[in-house]
């Protein structure tokens, strides 16, 4: 025998229409995160140096660094801000000898980091560049997150030291961090007179272009931004 069918009150079908049932589900069954957080952390401790590097790739440029070496913080802060990555450092190494081991163990950390965070790239834009100006001063950087380390640096700097720093110092920064970020960088000065300048451009160029080859890729999502299948 065929059970008559139960007429709902129409009061409760439109009360039941509005409930937020989707959202309900989704708290008991939540869909995992396709993005999951790119950061890391890294320690390089040996007899000349002792280095803590934090990395966010997808930060805000926040920064905090402890290494004794001011200008280099200052670089590195502009690397943090237009990168738009969240970056601590604290170092303690052989100052009184001279600021090289510093300087290059840093730059070995921070590609450690980064390598670390970046996982296996898929994704990603792979590569980035940028044109930054300060004044009289003007540099390019263009990177490519090969997987291959290359460095070529060409900065002829006006003068040996701003202030205290040597800036020969830049060049061992970049060739650490290269070796072990495993990334191919070309660093150009176009123009410049003032060393301060000439440095400063180099390293927001820098943060300019690892932000755009970082940057997730929307049309490139799951997918190895090689025809190789790897980088």
């Amino acid at each position: 025998m065929t059970q008559p069918a139960i007429q709902l009150p129409v009061t409760f079908i439109l009360w039941f229409n509005r409930q937020p049932f989707r959202p309900l589900i989704a708290k008991i069954n939540p869909v995992p995160d396709p993005t999951p957080p790119r950061r890391a952390e890294v320690e390089r401790n040996t007899l000349e140096t002792r280095i803590r590097v934090t990395v966010d790739l997808d930060g805000s440029g926040g920064s905090r660094f402890k290494t004794g070496l001011p200008f280099l913080e200052h670089m590195l802060d502009q690397v943090a801000r237009h990168g738009l990555i969240d970056l601590e450092i604290e170092a303690e190494g052989d100052l009184h000898i001279d600021a090289h081991h510093t300087v290059e163990d840093i730059g070995i950390t921070l590609g450690q980091a980064l390598a670390r965070a970046l996982g296996d790239k898929r994704g990603i834009r792979r590569y980035g560049h940028a044109y930054v100006p300060l004044d009289e001063a003007l540099s390019r950087v263009v990177v490519d997150l090969s997987g291959r380390p290359g460095l070529s640096f060409n900065v002829d700097f006006t003068r040996p030291l701003i202030g205290a720093f040597d800036v020969d110092l830049c060049q061992e920064f970049f060739q650490g961090f290269v070796n072990h970020a495993a990334l191919t960088l070309h660093i150009d000065n176009l123009r410049g007179t003032n060393a301060h300048h000439q440095a400063e451009t180099v390293f927001k160029a820098f943060g300019r272009a690892l932000r755009m080859a970082l940057e997730p890729d929307p049309r490139m999502s799951g997918v190895m931004p090689s025809t190789k299948g790897i980088l």
